[in-house]
């Protein structure tokens, strides 16, 4: 059973593969053959009415009639190339727009004559010289030289391998017929190449970058390198042998299959495979080629080319695209999918080169797979960008993610700030109350108390009246200082002293009411209810004891805020010209005595508030001096300490 079982997993996983892989192959079978179609639909088309074909070709001293195109048998003919002679009927009626010999193809270059001068030698441009770019020449003939009637043309053809020599067609006749297929072929196998080496350059930059600020992909560098590799085989020029830096172009042969090496690797990283070790053969060839180039000369680098590189490429184009079909079938994404086409274009036209070279399809020494890299270049730059894309996207969707955590974070901490606030607020009333209820039983509590004791004793009149309205007093103390003032503790006192000059009134006492500066005294937002108590009954005890025990006919009252350098604070004093009274004794923690207890709650009242209280009397009277603090306390300062 256990086997059956293991052999399950194993047949639908095959049907898997070949599920995702039979329309791939499908897929890559139809671009085979579209790029096929297309090879042949856009070749350019030369004027034929212009042709000049017949030809007497001279090579090795013997001199034979061919057709053009003509390969020769030789693979280097630097000495004694091979000598084309043809020639061409010139009416002078047709003199007017100008004459020009059109060469479509040839390698590896050209000196072409008329009537034994010659008008063009493609030696000097070095771009021209290089087989696989298809570069096309054309030459203006001067009037002079043309004759009327037959005129004779002849084609040196140079030679240095290693591929066999080849000349295409050749057109003489008017510039305005033959130009047209000249810019054709200009577009197609100059313009676009050097647009899509540039961008290739550009790319290689880039990926650079990239490599440069995330070092821990080397794909990017990899690629870079590959890319530059592929700018310098675009734009360096050939040296055209025998120059002294021929050992220069065994640099660039060897240049291709390490390229294409290097795209491999490209390609296993890419996908997210590991590079194996058997791997790095893929560059021995391109690293032998180069090593022979710098040893020996020409022209054993280009066989070695011939032999190594132009097979290492292929290799790497087929091992590309079994790489590209592996991740097809294991990742089922654009990116592998646009790759895999991609290099299925580049194989064919590979392929299509091959048999060019080999002479397998006549006349069609043409080369496009250069060109077709590009198309590669177009692929990788798309996975790229889609790989880029899908990575912001992966980071937008993170970023998305840890917003909202956050959010969730910040609403679930204010809702736990809200019920810290409100557990707070909650205990702070808890505390007031206890507070008020604590002064009310002390205060008024001890007053109803008392007058309920004198109405037992039998007491009459006044006694338990002056009872009743000190516990109303305090009652009124109690609820305005419920109010709220706004941490102004001048509307306090603004109160008290209505209180104050109403119980004056009666004992013919002058009350002097005065504010020393302007805003009386500071604000304080941390004013608590409890706090306004305890400065009110201090300043009600004083004014008490002026009446009762000092005989006083004048009680002055003094508001002003102080600043002695460490900030702002307020004072209240209250004098009297009473008679004073033995202040050591009174003020003696050990006395007993009803002043002594009447003080020792006014500094108890203080301290709870954080506030100073200074005595001072003597025979001229009684001086109560009251220093606020900078900030009340939110707790009983004096319990607390």
């Amino acid at each position: 059973m256990s086997e059956i079982a293991a052999k399950a997993p194993t047949r639908t996983r095959r049907r898997l593969i070949v599920s995702r892989l039979v329309p791939y192959l499908l897929l890559q079978a139809l671009i085979v053959i579209s790029t096929i179609l297309g090879l042949r639909l856009l070749q350019p088309s030369d004027p034929e009415d212009f042709a000049v074909s017949a030809f007497s070709a001279r090579e090795d001293g013997a001199t034979r009639a061919v057709t053009l195109p003509h390969f020769t048998a030789s693979r280097h003919s630097l000495a004694d190339p091979p000598l084309y002679t043809g020639a061409f009927t010139f009416r002078r009626d047709d003199a007017g727009s100008g004459w020009s010999v059109y060469l479509p193809r040839f390698s590896n270059a050209v000196e072409v004559a008329v009537n034994g001068v010659v008008v063009l030698d493609s030696r000097r441009d070095g771009n021209a010289n290089r087989p696989d770019r298809n570069t096309p020449q054309i030459a203006a003939i001067p009037s002079s030289l043309l004759r009327d009637g037959g005129n004779e043309l002849t084609v040196r053809l140079f030679v240095w391998g290693p591929l066999k020599g080849f000349l295409d067609t050749v057109y003489v006749g008017p510039d305005q017929s033959l130009r047209p297929a000249y810019e054709t072929r200009t577009l197609l196998f100059i313009t676009l190449q050097v647009v899509f080496s540039a961008w290739q350059s550009i790319l290689a930059v880039i990926l650079a970058i990239m490599w440069l600020m995330r070092r821990h992909e080397p794909v990017y560098g990899v690629l870079a390198v590959a890319m530059v590799l592929g700018v310098i085989q675009a734009f360096l020029p050939p040296p055209v042998p025998p120059a002294t830096t021929s050992r220069i172009a065994a640099v660039l042969l060897a240049s291709a299959p390490i390229e294409s090496a290097l795209i491999v690797v490209f390609g296993v990283l890419f996908f997210g495979w590991r590079w194996p070790r058997y791997g790095t053969l893929l560059f021995a060839p391109g690293l032998i080629i180069f090593a022979v180039g710098l040893i020996a000369g020409p022209p054993m680098p280009r066989i070695l080319f011939l032999l190594l590189g132009i097979p290492t490429v292929g290799l790497c184009l087929f091992l590309m695209a079994c790489v590209t079909a592996a991740a097809v079938v294991r990742r089922q994404d654009a990116a592998s999918f646009t790759i895999g086409c991609a290099v299925s274009i580049v194989l064919t036209c590979w392929v299509h080169d091959m048999l060019s070279v080999f002479d397998i399809m006549p006349n069609e020494r043409i080369f496009v797979s250069r060109l077709s890299y590009s198309a590669m270049l177009v692929a990788i730059g798309a996975g790229l960008t889609w790989r880029f894309a899908r990575a912001l996207n992966q980071v937008d969707s993170f970023a998305g993610q840890l917003v909202a955590r956050v959010r969730e974070a910040e609403e679930r901490l204010k809702a736990s700030f809200a019920r810290e606030e409100e557990r707070a607020r909650a205990a702070a009333l808890a505390n007031e109350r206890t507070r008020l209820m604590r002064d009310l039983h002390d205060g008024l509590g001890g007053q109803l108390v008392s007058i309920v004791a004198l109405s037992e004793r039998g007491h009459e009149g006044a006694t338990i009246t002056d009872a009743a309205r000190a516990a109303l007093k305090d009652l009124r103390l109690v609820i305005d200082s419920m109010d709220d003032i706004g941490g102004d503790l001048m509307l306090a006192l603004g109160s008290w002293r209505e209180r104050a000059a109403a119980q004056l009134r009666p004992h013919d006492i002058a009350l002097d009411w005065r504010v020393a500066t302007p805003q009386g005294l500071p604000l304080h937002p941390e004013l608590r209810p409890w706090h306004v108590i305890q400065i009110v009954r201090i300043l009600d005890e004083a004014v008490t004891n002026a009446v009762k025990h000092a005989e006083a006919r004048h009680i002055a009252v003094s508001i002003e805020t102080r600043d002695d350098g460490h900030g702002p604070y307020g004072e209240i004093i209250v004098a009297d010209d009473g008679k004073g009274f033995a202040l050591a004794g009174s003020c003696a923690s050990g006395s007993t005595g009803q002043g002594a207890r009447g003080l020792r709650n006014m500094r108890s009242r203080a301290a709870r508030c954080g506030a100073v209280l200074d005595l001072g009397s003597d025979a001229s009277g009684t001086r109560v001096r009251l220093q606020l603090p900078q900030r009340f306390p939110d707790s009983d300062a004096a319990a607390a300490g």
